[in-house]
């Protein structure tokens, strides 16, 4: 499968460097109103400290950013301190969040990356209670800046600061809500063994996740975090090449509902098996924009058809 997210810097990066068991550093607090709307998130973001608060950054929200720490940084656990707090919603539990990250190396103070600054946002990510990323992120408003000390446990080296701009909160349902088809929508034609071609009109791509079910399956209905088996063929709605397709490879794939990019989770999600489906979806759903990914497929619009073979409920 090729649907996995592959943004210069994403999820992933964010929370290789969690540590193990750092969540019990969290302070204890009984959650307030607020919180509890924000799913606690509030409440486990990562505790203030001396050594956080030592940290200057520079530079304005959404733009590159600059921390300024007297080097080696010295610290054993992560801390985190929100510099800019911002006039938007509070991220609750499940939210999409687009952001900007800059990691800066605590031994040396060295710049080591950023993305998503300057109007270039990187792939909104879901934040959940447990996954990490909401010791960093908290519940933070959309339009703030929040600095982290990540420690290294491996003892390979000082830890890294983080500096993190929350540039959008989207409500689950809200992401990449899918739309009626428009006029434009590509059509599919599957030939004497069932293997389809699509075409693209020439037109102008979609701005949101569309979908058209060509055929409904009575099977069991596709359940968040399901395991499903799916032929399918993806397109690139700028030339309509093919870049990947099950039926060419001559066997299904099987894959999780969340390991995939959000408007290939939203075609599945809420169908049943047995079913056929098309979908469309802007970059946004699917790879990135070019100036925030290095996936090849970043930048395009992308379209699927998906036979839905099977789906089984994942193990808890």
């Amino acid at each position: 499968m090729r649907f996995r997210p592959l943004a210069a810097l994403s999820f992933a990066a964010l929370t290789a460097l969690v540590l193990t068991g750092c969540a019990g550093g969290a302070p204890e607090a009984t959650p307030t109103a607020t919180e509890a709307a924000a799913g606690d998130l509030c409440a486990v973001a990562a505790p203030t400290g001396d050594v956080v608060s030592s940290i200057t950054v520079d530079g304005e929200v959404g733009e590159s950013a600059t921390a300024t720490f007297e080097a080696p940084l010295e610290f054993t656990s992560a801390e985190r301190e929100v510099l800019v707090e911002g006039d938007g919603a509070a991220i609750s539990d499940g939210d999409y969040v687009s952001y900007a990250l800059a990691v800066f190396d605590a031994a040396t103070g060295e710049s080591l990356q950023e993305g998503g600054f300057g109007g270039a946002a990187l792939p909104a990510m879901p934040i959940t209670l447990g996954s990490g990323a909401d010791f960093y992120f908290g519940c933070a408003t959309e339009g703030s800046r929040v600095v982290v000390t990540v420690p290294d446990t491996t003892g390979a080296s000082a830890g890294q600061v983080y500096v993190i701009d929350v540039l959008g909160v989207t409500p689950a349902d809200e992401w990449c809500a899918v739309a009626e088809p428009g006029p434009d929508f590509p059509t599919v034609e599957f030939d004497g063994e069932g293997v389809p071609t699509i075409t693209i009109a020439d037109a102008e791509p979609p701005a949101e996740v569309q979908l058209e079910v060509l055929e409904e399956g009575d099977g069991a209905v596709v359940e968040p975090g399901d395991n499903v088996t799916v032929d399918y063929t993806g397109v690139k709605w700028s030339d309509g090449t093919v870049f990947d397709s099950s039926w060419e490879r001559g066997e299904p794939a099987t894959f999780s509902t969340l390991g995939v990019v959000s408007g290939f989770q939203r075609a599945l999600e809420g169908q049943t098996v047995g079913s056929t489906v098309v979908v469309a979806m802007p970059p946004a759903c699917g790879y990135g924009d070019t100036g925030s990914s290095t996936h090849e497929l970043a930048g395009e619009t992308l379209v699927f058809v998906v036979d839905i073979i099977d789906a089984a409920r994942a193990q808890q």
